[in-house]
């Protein structure tokens, strides 16, 4: 099934090499094509490292959402329609999705647009790479109507903001388009350091769990998988729990299509990479419960837990959390991010981050009879 037209986006050896300003290559028109619920794989694995350094040196609020582990995972399993202009420039990265309808450029997008957790401009100088890429494409494609750039996750009052105004303004027009926030938690003074942030009642009721956990006989298994088979294998086992969870049994969790694509293809792409950090909760050797994430540099990002629904008395995911952090801290990490803070069932993070990182999603539309 065609899903889309693809436009034009630099060639491999433009993005290796400092661009003489002004300058830019050729390249032809390419074309997308996909099928609901499967995977359609773009390697940008060249730019990986430089991918992971930026979003973790730009000042991001959520820097794994902002790094190649989630924004082409999501791309390549839940927007194949879109296709992606991936551009590197003296140490700076864009990631944009071009969005055609009808054989016209309609919007460029980031690459994941579900949550938008994730910023496409990383690197100081990127707003004037966008700016760049922007008159590229209109050289390129001709006179059409270029009337939208979505740019996600820029914290309010930012210096990229800034800058995207001091490049932009001239040509577009700025809508602020959503508000959230991501929260996170330091994990300095390792451990013992995290508990002593949280309340009595708090530190309390974990030792109360944690004696009765192990009084029943639950363990705890750490997973790092390193290969594509040892990440299979995980994932399996991730599902094998969520469908006995209370989001597995009502259809609504991970296990489902198309979410399920992106899950898989995330921890392949961080077992490539050493990044993914796994617990099971087992009990009589049987998997009762996981809790899943990835690291970029000293940062972890909590992604999913789940447990069997006749565990929820418990407090299997607590006991997890305490388990991860403790992972974490013994391998020297830095902070626990976990994701927004606002939302549905969302409170419970409250108890275990003391940090808040706002972030707003702009939407930029080209003034009328402005050359781009």
């Amino acid at each position: 099934m065609r899903r889309g037209t693809a436009g034009t986006r630099p060639s491999p050896s433009w993005r290796h090499r400092p661009r003489e300003r002004g300058r830019r290559d050729a390249v032809p028109r390419l074309q997308a094509t996909g099928e609901e619920g499967t995977t359609t794989r773009h390697d940008f694995s060249e730019l990986h490292d430089v991918w992971t350094r930026l979003a973790l040196e730009s000042d991001q609020a959520d820097p794994f959402c902002s790094s190649d582990f989630w924004q082409l995972s999501f791309c390549e399993t839940l927007a194949q329609q879109a296709i992606p202009t991936v551009e590197e420039a003296a140490g700076n990265i864009i990631a944009f999705s071009q969005l055609w309808f009808k054989g016209t450029l309609r919007m460029l997008l980031p690459l994941e647009t579900d949550w938008c957790f994730g910023c496409p401009l990383l690197g100081r100088n990127a707003p004037e790479l966008l700016a760049e890429t922007i008159a590229y494409i209109r050289r390129q494609c001709g006179d059409f109507v270029f009337p939208d750039i979505a740019v996600s996750a820029v914290r309010p009052n930012s210096a990229l903001l800034r800058e995207l105004h001091a490049h932009l303004r001239r040509t577009h027009d700025f809508f602020l388009y959503s508000r959230g926030a991501q929260c996170s938690a330091s994990l300095e003074g390792g451990l013992d350091g995290f508990l002593s942030r949280r309340s009595g009642n708090f530190r309390q009721k974990i030792k109360k769990s944690f004696r009765l956990a192990r009084e029943r006989g639950v363990e705890f298994e750490r997973v790092l998988p390193l290969t594509p088979e040892e990440a299979k294998g995980t994932f399996d086992r991730l599902i094998a729990v969520e469908l006995t969870s209370w989001k597995g049994l009502g259809h609504c969790g991970m296990a489902e299509s198309p979410i399920r694509n992106f899950y898989e293809a995330m921890l392949r792409r961080l077992a490539e990479h050493g990044a993914g950090r796994v617990i099971f909760a087992k009990h009589e050797g049987a998997d009762i419960g996981f809790i899943f994430g990835g690291k970029v540099g000293g940062i972890y990002r909590g992604q999913q837990f789940s447990y069997a629904d006749d565990w929820k008395r418990h407090s299997i995911g607590n006991l997890m959390q305490i388990e991860k952090i403790r992972w974490l801290c013994e391998e020297g990490a830095e902070r626990y991010d976990m994701g927004p803070i606002v939302g549905p069932k969302m409170e419970y993070k409250k108890l275990w981050t003391e940090m808040d990182h706002p972030i707003q999603t702009w939407m930029l539309r080209a003034k009328p009879g402005r050359v781009l």
